[in-house]
């Protein structure tokens, strides 16, 4: 049978999220966003003592313990608050933490999941650079052998938490020959510390949304890496990439749900406080258009992600389930993001109100982490028959309900 109820533990971990984000993060964020100020101390010291940091990270490895459905309803409540929130779900905790949980070793797992699941450290991901995005084996960085380490070369870009995070999963070409083929069997994945000689880093100026994150480069000069850094095998950075897009891609999809639901009940608190010919604005047929299809977009949303949540949380594969998820729910996020200014008028051209910051934000997410065209061609692929989705060598392990220490 079907559920649609919350578990208890669900429910509760939706409501602090949305009571953290609406008392401690909503009366700050924007002039934060103004400002182009992430405020570390505040978002990353109170997203750790909520948990969130390690939130679906077994509690052997220091996590919560909590199911995927949860890391997705964290992602929706923060976003529903601003965007800059949900994308160190997406990077810390998605694409990085549960890569390292699925790929890495043991002592991998202990070294630097841990503390990042504790909240202690914090962890981003590095594929995207100057001159590669959708086209992930454009990419120029390299990674020498020599001797028990690797020597890493190149520059990425667009990456979130770049000044911020103390390490990194960087994929990286180690088969010079599969390289000049395009080969995606000569690259591989690498931690990568912040700490390590050669590695610097510096913030990207130029974007125009999602202003109270933290955004940038970082470039990697002859930078010394152990042999026990490198993630899987040699080879399988490709596979790994891919895998940590699955995980970042959830949290994306439930996260643009979040922003919807923004745009809506934005929309609805101003659509009865604005009167225009004699009555509300709410009263006008084309403005009950616009609502009732933010409505519509954020119920199919919110169980395009639930229904990818609940195949993790089965072990099942979901790669094309999740990207189709992501590619509905960003499109949806900025038609609603686009409506909720055109209702607020004049006045959804300013920044007095927040739905400018929702327009601003929602973009970014129709284009990283598959565009939409990207996804449009992969839902084809998948009916056409031209996709199939093969097992790897490792998978997200199923949901496991634990027993919860008592601190």
């Amino acid at each position: 049978m079907i559920s649609f109820e919350l578990s208890d533990e669900q429910r509760l971990l939706e409501q602090s999220v949305r009571e953290w984000g609406s008392r401690e993060i909503a009366p700050h964020i924007r002039d934060a966003d103004r400002q182009h100020r992430f405020d570390r101390e505040r978002v990353l010291g109170g997203m750790a003592a909520l948990g969130l940091l390690g939130i679906s990270v077994p509690q052997e490895y220091g996590g919560a313990g909590m199911d995927y459905i949860c890391l997705g309803l964290a992602s929706e409540e923060l976003e529903y608050v601003d965007t800059s929130l949900r994308v160190i779900m997406s990077v810390h905790a998605g694409l990085n933490c549960l890569s390292l949980l699925s790929w890495g070793t043991e002592d991998q797992k202990q070294r630097y999941l841990v503390p990042q699941a504790q909240g202690r450290k914090i962890a981003g991901y590095g594929l995207t650079e100057p001159g590669a995005g959708s086209d992930a084996r454009a990419i120029q960085t390299t990674a020498a052998k020599n001797g028990d380490r690797y020597v890493l070369n190149g520059e990425k870009s667009w990456i979130s938490l770049a000044d911020v995070a103390d390490s990194f999963i960087v994929i990286a070409w180690t088969d010079a020959e599969k390289k000049k083929q395009r080969d995606p069997g000569g690259l591989s994945a690498f931690i990568v510390e912040r700490t390590f000689k050669g590695f610097s880093s510096g913030p990207m100026k130029e974007k125009w949304g999602i202003l109270a994150g933290n955004t940038g480069w970082f470039k990697m000069d002859g930078v010394e890496v152990p042999e026990e850094n490198l993630i899987g095998r040699a080879g399988e950075g490709f596979k790994i990439a891919m895998f940590a897009l699955d995980q970042g891609r959830f949290t994306v999809a439930a996260g643009a749900t979040g922003l919807i639901r923004a745009c809506r009940d934005a929309s609805v608190k101003y659509a009865r406080e604005r009167h225009a010919f004699g009555v509300e604005i709410g009263q006008h047929q084309l403005v009950k258009e616009m609502i009732a299809q933010m409505e519509s977009d954020y119920q199919s949303a919110r169980l395009l992600w639930l229904r990818s949540g609940w195949m993790k949380n089965n072990g099942q594969r979901n790669t094309r389930e999740t990207g189709l998820a992501k590619w509905f729910a960003t499109v949806a996020s900025e038609r609603a993001a686009g409506d909720a200014v055109q209702i607020h008028g004049a006045n959804g051209y300013s920044d007095e109100y927040p739905v400018g910051r929702f327009y601003r934000n929602c973009k970014g997410a129709v284009i990283y982490e598959g565009t939409r065209e990207i996804h449009k061609l992969m839902q084809a692929d998948y009916l056409l028959g031209y996709r199939t989705d093969r097992p790897t060598r490792c998978e997200l392990p199923a949901y496991k309900q634990e027993v919860k220490s008592q601190h």
